[in-house]
């Protein structure tokens, strides 16, 4: 049931904080500000007590709404004395309504439980509807739920950053790849976040898919671009993910079987809170068993990830709360008659967050995190090793504060600050190769504010402010963004930002446990990028969503290890770089119904991105010339559809169609013989291409399908079974080419394919 209290009550947590509330206080607002009323709680799911992320709450038939934080919070300022019926909607759940009298001055804490919806088929939804989705469809914010992630045809299991893969602008390198390609932009230019906490490579089985247990996450975030000054460090995309707080009401469990790996969830309530426990691990050593005398199979394979949380009320304006991830691939693996790769590589994460309401007009978050990740390559070929030993260390504070002032503003702001530590080493043979010592501060504060001049413009505009000791760079980042309500069914948006970046992702297509990351030095100027976008929203009927965005960005100074680099000894750390730049452009469209027995939706991205840096594609003339990346598509187009049939069955299917990848077409071959009187000479077999991935790979498209059954498990549980297929009518797309030379000057071309089969999944979960 909601809880109305009058005042948010006296806060005695400590004396600091109570003189930061006077503070805040005591800065000059209007008299009108002062004399207003205000509303202002947390919104739940009325089974669980987990706050909910972007709930819609309105006053009704006054046109002032508001959309919770990722706390769950909201408030509403500015308010005339009245009576006033307060709404709040979220997908899935009843819509709540509630008659609340205002006077002069009031400051109302309404606390408000959504009741989570009844199964039928014509509210079963795979996404909001028009009052319920606002939040997520705020320019360049994509969004998809966890129940739909779960019930997408996955490849051995459900997966984050796959599904994402859906969306139009996000892209994959191929079927083993989870890597987000994010309007023209590398994996590294996404920052990744778990509950406020940086992640550096999130992922498992070399880039098959990420760490990101379904079971255990609540929601998913993706700003595709325009994000705003809140977040920072890379010139790209934000994806921001948070772990479920844990069933405040119930001790609650589930279990589920698949081919890949099984999972384990526990959650339930204690005295001052509640504390969540998800593990996922790997059940492939039966198979890996049965097939070890196969070339190419692992001798040995496992991975892991566990997250845990625990949530600590402290009073009803304080809340704390521990969470952590721990997780990593471990495989041994012989490819050759000599030669063998042992790779371990993983994350873990902590952060301790302190939630504090200090009025209905000021929210505040601060919390401290911690980052590991660790990857330890060897290969060995015969009696050479080839060693990598790459860290990342990450420790940081971060607080965060959201200002009401009045009707027409909130005002937001933080700080970011902490230490990063990149101990990075390669050998080869016992001897070091490549060993540069990275140690770096770094601070970043922000302010932001919307101004909503008239209930049909919203305008936001922000500064960012960065410094990186390693090299000492401070850079600060204006953003501006606008949207006017058009009517009761269309929203123009728009939004301008410069962005930075002062680390870079240094890949390896192959296996991402071979990744690294540098940063900007001495020499080396942080990368940056300037993003225009343009959207429309509109909802031509209930039930049907129609977006388009169009997007232009530049990126500049961008920084990669020189892929001529001889022997790096002696070398200053600025000699080990190209710096070149990159361009990005396109326009995406869309389409979402979401209610029904047939929902779903399609989306479309026309795109062209490019890369020029001085060493790569020179042309006849000497001078670098532009060349489209691997990941550069002109056209995407994905279909989800849903058919409900009946409360039990539920059939589920995905169809992509895209270009073709940008590859490097040979077209030219010849011989360089070197004669020596002593040894008699070598042949050296070369091939030469007019240029960098000038040549396209065939229109690749596939068909994935799965059917989901539900109901009870012998009277005790609830069970959902999974049967899908990928890949349903055996398309074999290719994935790379390869060119093998053979006798009598011949060049045979193999073509290496994808997914070649249709691959069969199953799964049993279980709920009780």
């Amino acid at each position: 049931m909601p809880r109305l209290v009058s005042g948010v009550g006296k806060n005695r947590f400590t004396r600091g904080v109570r003189l930061a509330a006077w503070l805040i206080a005591a800065l000059p607002v209007s008299a009108q500000a002062q004399q207003a009323a205000s509303l202002s709680g947390f919104v739940t799911d009325a089974s669980s007590g987990e706050t909910l992320i972007a709930a819609n709450v309105v006053l009704v038939g006054s046109g002032a709404g508001t959309a919770t934080n990722t706390a769950g919070w909201w408030t509403l300022t500015g308010l005339e004395e009245g009576t006033y019926t307060v709404g709040c909607s979220y997908i899935g759940y009843e819509t709540f309504q509630r008659d609340v009298t205002l006077l002069q001055g009031d400051a109302l804490r309404l606390d408000i439980e959504l009741v989570p919806r009844a199964v039928a088929i014509d509210e079963i939804t795979v996404s909001a509807t028009r009052a319920e989705n606002e939040e997520e469809r705020n320019i360049g914010v994509a969004q998809l739920s966890i129940a739909t992630i779960k019930n997408l045809p996955t490849m051995l299991e459900a997966d984050v950053f796959r599904s994402l893969h859906l969306l139009p602008g996000v892209k994959a390198a191929s079927d083993y790849s989870s890597g987000l390609y994010i309007r023209g932009g590398d994996p590294g230019q996404t920052l990744i976040l778990l509950d406020r906490t940086t992640v550096y490579n999130p992922s498992h089985v070399f880039g098959f898919f990420s760490t990101f247990n379904p079971d255990a996450i609540k929601d998913v975030r993706l700003y595709k671009g325009g994000f705003p000054a809140s977040y920072g460090g890379r010139i790209g995309s934000v994806l921001d993910i948070y772990n479920k707080d844990g069933n405040r009401r119930e001790l609650r469990g589930s279990a589920t079987l698949g081919l890949l790996a099984s999972r384990a969830l526990a959650e339930g309530p204690y005295k001052k809170g509640s504390w969540m426990v998800a593990i996922r691990r790997s059940t492939l050593e039966p198979l890996l068993k049965a097939f070890k005398n196969v070339e190419g199979i692992p001798d040995a394979f496992h991975f892991v990830d566990v997250n845990a949380k625990i949530n600590l009320d402290v009073s009803p304006n304080d809340q704390i709360t521990v969470s952590g991830y721990l997780g990593g691939d471990a495989l041994e693996l012989e490819f050759l008659d000599d030669a063998r790769l042992d790779l371990e590589y993983g994350n873990r994460t902590v952060s301790v967050d302190w939630l504090h309401v200090f009025s209905g007009h000021l929210f505040s978050n601060f919390t401290v995190t911690n980052s590991r990740y660790k990857s330890t390559p060897r290969v060995y070929f015969g009696g050479t090793e080839i060693r990598q030993d790459n860290r990342i260390r990450d420790t940081s504070v971060k607080g965060d504060f959201e200002w009401s002032r009045g009707e027409r503003h909130t005002l937001q702001g933080g700080f970011w600050a902490g230490v990063l530590d990149l101990p990075f080493e390669s050998s080869f043979d016992g001897q070091a190769a490549f060993s540069p010592r990275i140690r770096s501060a770094y601070a970043a504060a922000y302010a932001e504010e919307t101004f909503r001049p008239s209930p049909l413009w919203t305008i936001r505009g922000g500064l960012r402010a960065t410094f990186f000791s390693n090299g000492t760079h401070w850079r600060f980042a204006p953003r501006l963004s606008a949207e006017r309500q058009l009517g009761r069914r269309i929203r123009l948006q728009g939004s301008v930002g410069r962005y930075y970046q002062f680390q870079t992702l240094i890949t390896n297509e192959s296996f991402t446990g071979f990744d690294f990351w540098l940063t900007a030095g001495k020499g080396v100027e942080p990368a940056y990028g300037d993003q225009f976008i343009l959207g429309l929203k509109t909802t031509p009927i209930d039930d049907l969503t129609a977006d388009v965005e169009v997007y232009f960005r530049t990126m500049r100074d961008l920084f990669v290890v020189n892929p001529f680099l001889g022997d790096p000894a002696g070398l200053e750390y600025v000699e080990y770089f190209s710096v070149g730049q990159g361009l990005a452009y396109g326009l995406e469209i869309q389409i979402t119904r979401s209610r029904g027995r047939l929902s779903g939706f399609v989306s479309y991205t026309l795109g062209k991105t490019n890369r020029r840096f001085p060493e790569l594609n020179v042309g006849v003339d000497g001078t670098p010339t532009n060349y489209p990346p691997k990941h550069d598509r002109r056209h995407d187009l994905t279909a989800m559809t849903t058919w409900h049939l009946g409360r039990s069955w539920q059939l589920t299917c995905v169809f992509a169609v895209a270009t073709g990848q940008a590859f490097t077409d040979p077209d030219q071959y010849y011989k360089l013989v070197n004669t020596d009187l002593v040894t008699g000479g070598t042949v050296t077999d070369v091939l030469l291409s007019p240029g960098l991935n000038r040549a396209r790979l065939p229109t690749y498209h596939r068909l994935d399908a799965g059917v989901t059954r539900r109901g009870r498990f012998f009277g005790f549980a609830d069970y959902e079974l999974q049967i899908q297929v990928i890949n349903a009518y055996a398309q074999r797309n290719i994935w790379f080419i390869l060119h093998e030379f053979e006798q009598e000057n011949r060049v045979r071309r193999q073509e290496i394919p994808q997914i070649p089969i249709p691959l069969p999944n199953l799964s049993l979960g279980l709920r009780f």
